[in-house]
């Protein structure tokens, strides 16, 4: 019963968001805060986001935060990417299940933009004063198992820019599920992610002097980079080995529409092989092959795990991933 609750609610939320869902060429670039859309973790990004419907563990709380719901004891997580153009991306989380209530878990992600020289109207070749921009996401999550067949899962994002003397922050949610049939290993997955209200930017850096006293304009409100994405996956065991094969699509708010692919091949638990595909027919797709692996060793009961990710991009040199886990 309470499987169709949920599956009922998500339904008619998609069917209400429909409208505002119409992805388009026309549209790209007219989001802001993108660094919600910069993935984190090796094990998802190696699969290349085709993670929605088999996630588990604190990676889960930017995936699909219905698969903390399926985390046993705690596990904390740090990953570190060097992304493009100098920039690096650090994350951050840990997660903890309390019997008899569900999952919690608390991350951050922060982009490292660099230092960079102010440069003015009167100063063009700059003034002397340097800054460095940062990008930081805030999140908590809450995930439980509702009934054999399915975990639900919510995360409520804080967000926070700042460059220079302006700033900007807000809210945005994900919500999601993973819907298990029985069906011999296959999953199904569905998360509605980086919905929130509009942002803008303030801050003293706007004021421009008038009439000899500063003045400062309005600036204009910006939206998130929505999306809603459906997954499935099946899992097939064989004796020590198993191998997971995995499919996403996205439907993007502004930008064009995107489906990922996936395989991850397991040895005795402790052992993979991850490999995947990103595919959009946005011009000028930057993504595309991404390759993986991973490592667990059992450490006088803690599980310590290491893995890394290699992934394609056109233009940029291609994205890496260095992520350790432990859990206990």
């Amino acid at each position: 019963m309470k499987s169709k609750i949920v599956f009922l609610m998500l339904i008619l939320l998609v069917v209400s968001l429909n409208p505002a869902y119409a992805g388009s060429d026309r549209r790209i670039g007219t989001a802001g805060a993108q660094e919600l859309r910069i993935p984190v973790g090796s094990r998802g990004t190696a699969l290349g986001g085709a993670i929605l419907a088999d996630v588990k563990g604190i990676e889960a709380v930017y995936w699909n935060p219905a698969g903390l719901a399926n985390l046993e004891g705690t596990e904390a997580m740090f990953s570190h990417q060097p992304y493009l153009a100098d920039i690096n991306v650090n994350f951050a989380g840990v997660a903890n299940t309390i019997e008899g209530f569900g999952t919690i878990g608390v991350a951050a992600k922060i982009v490292s933009i660099g230092d960079m020289e102010e440069t003015t109207l009167e100063f063009p070749d700059g003034s002397g004063r340097t800054f460095g921009p940062s990008l930081s996401v805030i999140s908590m999550s809450y995930a439980r198992i509702l009934t054999n067949r399915v975990t639900f899962g919510i995360t409520g994002k804080f967000i926070y820019e700042r460059i220079f003397e302006v700033s900007a922050s807000g809210v945005a949610f994900d919500v999601g599920v993973i819907y298990d049939p029985g069906w011999n290993g296959f999953k199904m997955g569905m998360v509605l992610k980086d919905y929130g209200p509009q942002m803008k930017f303030n801050g003293i850096g706007f004021n421009q002097p008038l009439d000899n006293r500063p003045a400062r304009p309005l600036a204009a409100t910006f939206d998130l980079p929505s999306s809603l994405n459906i997954g499935m996956s099946y899992t097939a065991t064989m004796g020590p080995s198993q191998t997971m094969v995995s499919g996403n699509f996205i439907n993007n708010n502004f930008s064009m529409d995107m489906w990922q692919g996936g395989v991850e091949y397991t040895y005795d638990g402790k052992y993979c092989l991850r490999g995947g595909y990103n595919y959009s027919s946005q011009e000028n797709w930057q993504y595309g092959l991404t390759l993986g692996g991973g490592l667990t060793y059992d450490f006088q009961g803690t599980k310590i795990t290491f893995e890394y990710t290699w992934a394609d991009c056109d233009v940029f040199d291609a994205n890496q991933y260095f992520t350790v886990k432990l859990q206990f």
